[in-house]
């Protein structure tokens, strides 16, 4: 029987043009390629099977086939390999199923990251929401507006755990990146609030949670058993608001204006006028004007509500949309390049304040709360100025809203007109409108 080839006498071998075999002992043999690796291979049976590289500075442990090896584990690994067979195991067989095996928990633990489920997430489940956009910038993605996949933002979550495993993902790590977002501010979000924000740790908590709730229907597919949101601290919601402007601010409102840019300034005045969200007027379509009807139709598709919902449109509120150039080939009533709707609304924001000579703090969502008051105010029935806003609670909530269809045209319509005659009045100057405060018969 030859000699054993020592571990001085496998570093020794050379490559040489064409691949070649030694033999180190009974069954052990070092495969010489061209390109200078070794490896080792037991032979038996006419059958060969390849352990593992040539690495006579592996650490020491338990040899697995596959992993480097000195030459006392591959004598090691070659005896077990000849055991199993004498066992009637087939070596090659098992092998294979093991290397199978572990391309499949290869593949599960990669379908499992929280990379690849955010984005499953977002296309799946997210797309279908009026948020989805927002909710996914908290999740550190970004979903495209004319469609494709998802994307991430540099620095967001997505990408910060893209290969960690959401089964591994605990109340901890949630706690610790909603407080990161309430001190210092939303990972791949830029913080435009110094100190500490609620609002940003309430935004986190909400994508958080409900994507591990969807992760969690989704159990036998993604592993995830429990809702790690489930008992982390949520900052409590803010309070309503209950901002309006007065008299006084609407006319300083309506005057400061004529010193912003002009498109913007056509929205904020409609917003007013109408009582309409921002997005319901910002996204305002051509084709949804009937200007024979003076009414803009807006598709449930647009609204929070998914309800379509009919607003009429006033003398100044039409006057106001035949201001606008209409560019062509562009279906938005309010844009400023011609393919999508205005925005940069915290730029034209901060413009008007200054020309309002910075009154007390508002939001633009407040226009529509001065819309409401102000027409409670003329004497308007609460469940009409419900309806003329579009808006849901206890007058249309439950069994009365399931069961009174009644659209109340009429008396929308005159409630709008009523509000834009008053309008009208304070910014010209008119000292026969009525007061606001001054109650009137109810519409």
């Amino acid at each position: 029987m030859p000699q054993e080839k020592t571990a001085l006498a496998v570093v020794r071998l050379k490559p040489r043009s064409k691949r070649y075999t030694v033999r180190v002992s009974r069954n052990l043999y070092v495969i010489m390629q061209p390109s200078g690796s070794k490896s080792w291979a037991v032979r038996f049976g006419g059958q060969k099977l390849v352990l593992g590289p040539v690495d006579f500075e592996a650490p020491p442990g338990e040899p697995e086939i596959g992993q480097r090896l000195t030459l006392l584990m591959a004598k090691q690994l070659a005896a077990k390999v000849l055991q199993q067979r004498d066992s009637n195991i087939d070596p090659i067989a098992e092998h294979r199923a093991a290397k199978q095996r572990k391309r499949i928990e290869s593949e599960t633990a990669a379908g499992r990251t929280f990379g690849a489920l955010a984005r499953q997430f977002a296309e799946e489940h997210l797309r279908s929401l009026r948020s989805a956009r927002k909710m996914a910038r908290q999740l550190g993605l970004v979903i495209p507006k004319n469609g494709g996949e998802p994307t991430e933002t540099k620095g967001g979550l997505a990408q910060r755990w893209r290969e960690r495993d959401v089964t591994t993902i605990d109340a901890s790590d949630i706690y610790s990146v909603i407080n990161e977002a309430r001190r210092h501010g939303t990972p791949g979000i830029k913080a435009h609030k110094r100190g500490l924000a609620d609002g940003r740790a309430r935004d986190l908590h909400t994508a958080l949670s409900s994507m591990f709730g969807w992760l969690k229907k989704h159990r036998h597919a993604t592993g995830v058993t429990v809702n790690p949101c489930t008992d982390v601290w949520r900052p409590r919601n803010a309070s309503p608001r209950e901002r309006w402007l007065t008299n006084e601010e609407i006319i300083r409102f309506w005057h400061a204006c004529d010193k912003i840019h002009p498109t913007s300034a056509a929205v904020l005045r409609l917003l007013l006028l109408t009582g309409c969200r921002l997005r319901e007027i910002s996204e305002m379509r051509w084709v949804e004007i009937r200007e024979n009807e003076n009414e803009l139709h807006l598709p449930g598709a647009r609204t929070k509500n998914r309800r379509s919902h009919t607003v009429w449109l006033s003398a100044r509120a039409m006057e106001i949309i035949a201001s606008v150039p209409r560019i062509e080939g562009c279906p938005f009533v309010f844009s400023t390049n011609g393919k999508t709707p205005i925005s940069g609304w915290s730029n034209v924001k901060r413009d008007l304040d200054i020309a309002m000579g910075k009154p007390e703090p508002w939001i633009i969502h407040d226009l529509r709360r001065s819309a409401a008051t102000g027409m409670s105010k003329l004497g308007i029935r609460p469940d009409v100025i419900e309806l003329t806003i579009n808006h849901i609670s206890g007058f249309r909530r439950g069994v009365a809203g399931t069961y009174n269809r009644d659209a109340m045209l009429p008396q929308r319509t005159s409630a709008l007109r009523r509000w834009s005659q008053h309008i009208s009045g304070l910014v010209s100057g008119d000292p026969r409108i009525v007061a606001l405060a001054r109650p009137r018969g109810r519409v």
